[in-house]
């Protein structure tokens, strides 16, 4: 069996392990594994209770990663986040105290609910693979993945990310609540005991850093870059959006593009990926008009309508 072929029976392992605990959750279990072999970061917008933090724990238990955990509140400093050095009275010296940034999966809950110099203290890491404290740069642990959540419905005491700190997110999902049959199964399964108890790691740190070196791999052809900078560039014309894609999300929608095909077994990308995954990497990257909110239009659905409107390069073009 080659071996592309072993890791990706190890990635369906890994999503089945965290479908034992994440009940009806199946898209955005994949979508996760999305942002993770595509070396970016997710930010999870939803109610409190409909299992957030319980999707972060389980995904890093299954890839026996180190899981961290940031309580985001208005008082938190940035060396809470990265770390702080402190005096050593008997040893004559100042030592480095790390930060729960330096874990593998990261959870960072309620990041809305933290000042804008605690947020960017997070960012950076996020961003550059490293931090600065007391002037010197500390390398993150590979791999790196952060999952942070907002509550959409409490505004008051929050700091609204800004749409350059957004734009740092690969993906914004939302959970969504369950459905009466898979809230009906969750009772059963947590009646006694979590069914997070009882999941082990299917998967090494170290054959993570292989896969996302692997997805790099996949190939894409040109006509298919040329529709997701087709997909983009209407964004920046669309009468409904005052701020349009950047050039980074061209590369995020090509990178979770490629996660995507080596997710579904291929070694190719198709332009139905593309198309899937479009309203989750460039909804949370648009501004909409003023006219656009009072009609109460959402990102998402200017989105779906600029994917519904560009043209799908011909299928028989591709491997």
């Amino acid at each position: 069996m080659p071996e592309t072929a072993i890791y990706n029976e190890k990635i369906e392992h890994v999503r089945m392990n965290i479908n034992k605990v994440m009940i009806g959750k199946e898209e955005e279990v994949t979508l996760s594994l999305v942002a993770l072999l595509a070396q970016g970061h997710v930010l999870l917008e939803d109610v409190p209770g409909v299992g957030k933090t319980m999707l972060v724990r389980t995904l890093a238990k299954s890839l026996d990663c180190d899981f961290r955990r940031i309580q985001f509140t208005p008082d938190l400093l940035p060396s809470d986040v990265t770390g702080i050095s402190i005096y050593n009275p008997k040893e004559m010296e100042f030592e480095f105290r790390g930060g729960p940034i330096l874990g593998n999966v990261i959870l960072a809950d309620e990041i809305n609910r933290t000042s804008p110099k605690t947020q960017s203290s997070l960012l950076e890491g996020m961003e550059e693979k490293n931090v600065t404290i007391d002037g010197q740069t500390i390398s993150l642990q590979q791999p790196f993945f952060v999952m942070a959540t907002q509550n959409p419905i409490e505004y008051e005491g929050t700091y609204p990310l800004p749409e350059a700190q957004l734009d740092r997110f690969i993906l914004k999902l939302k959970m969504g609540y369950p459905a009466f049959e898979e809230e009906l199964e969750m009772l059963g399964r947590t009646s006694k005991n979590h069914p997070i108890e009882t999941i082990d790691a299917v998967m090494s740190k170290e054959q993570l850093i292989a896969i996302q070196e692997e997805v790099k791999e996949v190939y894409i052809d040109k006509n298919v870059q040329h529709y997701i900078i087709h997909l983009v560039g209407n964004t920046r014309t669309n009468p409904s959006i005052y701020l349009g894609v950047s050039p980074r999300g061209s590369i995020a929608l090509m990178r979770t593009a490629k996660a995507y095909a080596y997710i579904q077994g291929r070694n190719y990308v198709l332009p139905d990926d593309v198309k899937f995954l479009a309203p989750f990497v460039l909804s949370h990257r648009i501004i909409l008009t003023s006219q656009a909110k009072y009609e109460s239009m959402s990102s998402e659905q200017v989105v779906e309508s600029i994917v519904k409107h560009t043209p799908i390069p011909i299928r028989k073009e591709f491997p």
